[in-house]
C-alpha cells in the first residue's frame, strides 16, 4: 500500500514554502535525498544549500542533509526566490469508479502516469482529473489529493482525495494499515503452494540503481501474500496482497522466489515472446473507511483485456 507525500505549498511575495509529511515507506531516508526525489523541480545540491541555511525544519528544528526520516514527521522547506510550479488541466477520458464530495475511485489503465515527474510532464492522471472537478488543497505542489500511487505500469483501483479532511483520514488509513488492497498478478511459471507469504526486507539494488532488491542488510521490512487462482502450462495467475508498502513490492517479492511477473520491463525475463505485454499487474480491490460514517467501502476494477485469457473459469473475475 504504497503511500506518497504529503504536502502543502504557500506561495507569497518573498517566495514559495512547501510542508511535507512523511510517509511511512520513507523511513530511515536522508532528509536531502528524499527531499531530492519528491521535490523533483529543485535540484539536490540546492537542496543542501537550502538545508545548510537553514531553510528546512523537521519538526519544527533545523534539519542536516543527513538526518533520517521517520514517518509522520512535518518537514518545511522555505525557498526565498522561486515560483510554484503549475498544473495544467488536460482533458481526459478516465474510468471512474466512485465519486463523492471527498474522493474519487478511478480505474487507471496501464501506462498512464498518477502525477507529473521528470520525463513525464503532462498526461498524467491527476492532471486529468482536474480538468473538471476540484481536489484537496493538499499534496505535493503536483500531486494534489495524491494518498497513494501505482506505477504506471500497473492499471486498477486508485484513490484520490477531494477534501483536505478525506485527504488526511486516507493518509491515517494508509499509516495505520486500515487500507486492503488486492491485486492480480500473472507470473511465469507454475507456482506449486496454493497460498504463500513472503517476508524478505527489501531496499535499493546497489548496482541498479532504478531497481530495488531483497537486502538482509540495509533493507526495510517487507511482507506479500499471495494465493493461487488459476494455473496455466507456464503461467500462475496470483491473487496478491501486500501488507507494508516499499517501492515495488510485488514485483521485487514474485521475483525473489522466482516468479517474476509477465512483462515487467525491471525484473522481469527478457523473452522476446512477451514483448508485447504490458506489466500483468492490476489493482482488483481497494477497502477502505469512509470518512464520517465509518462505513467500509470496497472498490473493484474489472480486469483489463489482457488478462481474459487467463481467466477462464473464473467467473467472478469476468471470466467465461
Amino acid at each position: 500500500m504504497p503511500i506518497c507525500i504529503s504536502a502543502l505549498l504557500f506561495s507569497n511575495i518573498v517566495g514559495v514554502k512547501y510542508v511535507l509529511v512523511v510517509p511511512p515507506e520513507s523511513e530511515g531516508h536522508r532528509l536531502d535525498r528524499w527531499l531530492s526525489s519528491h521535490l523533483s523541480e529543485i535540484s539536490r545540491s540546492r537542496i543542501q544549500k537550502l538545508i545548510h541555511e537553514g531553510h528546512v525544519l523537521v519538526d519544527g528544528q533545523r534539519g542536516k542533509p543527513s538526518t533520517p526520516l521517520t514517518p509522520g514527521t512535518r518537514v518545511e522547506v522555505s525557498i526565498p526566490s522561486a515560483e510554484a510550479p503549475q498544473l495544467e488541466p488536460e482533458e481526459m477520458d478516465l474510468s471512474i469508479l466512485y465519486e463523492d464530495d471527498d474522493l474519487v475511485v478511478i480505474d487507471k489503465p496501464s501506462g498512464l502516469v498518477v502525477y507529473p515527474a521528470a520525463g513525464n510532464r503532462t498526461g498524467t492522471l491527476i492532471q486529468g482529473l482536474l480538468f473538471n472537478r476540484k481536489l484537496a488543497s493538499i499534496g505535493a505542489p503536483e500531486r494534489p489529493g495524491v494518498v497513494h500511487r501505482l506505477d504506471k505500469e500497473t492499471s486498477g483501483v486508485i484513490v484520490v482525495a477531494k477534501s483536505d479532511a478525506a485527504y488526511y483520514d486516507l493518509i491515517r488509513q494508509f499509516k495505520e494499515r486500515e487500507v486492503q488492497k488486492t491485486y492480480l498478478a500473472l507470473v511465469h511459471g507454475r507456482v506449486e503452494e496454493d497460498e504463500g507469504r513472503i517476508e524478505a526486507p527489501i531496499g535499493r539494488d546497489v548496482r541498479h540503481r532504478q531497481r530495488m532488491a531483497v537486502r538482509e542488510r540495509g533493507g526495510r521490512p517487507a511482507v506479500t501474500e499471495f494465493r493461487v487462482l488459476q494455473r496455466h502450462a507456464d503461467t500462475t495467475l496470483l491473487s496478491v496482497s501486500p501488507y507494508t508498502g516499499r517501492t515495488h513490492q510485488i514485483r521485487v517479492h514474485l521475483t525473489a522466489i522466482g516468479h517474476p511477473i509477465l512483462g515487467d520491463p525491471l525484473y522481469g525475463r527478457k523473452n522476446r515472446a512477451e514483448s508485447s505485454h504490458r506489466l500483468m499487474l492490476h489493482a482488483w480491490k481497494l477497502s477502505i473507511t469512509r470518512l464520517g460514517s465509518g462505513k467500509r467501502l470496497e472498490f473493484t476494477a474489472p480486469p483489463s483485456r489482457e488478462f481474459q485469457p487467463y481467466l477462464k473459469g473464473l467467473s467472478s473475475l469476468g471470466g467465461s
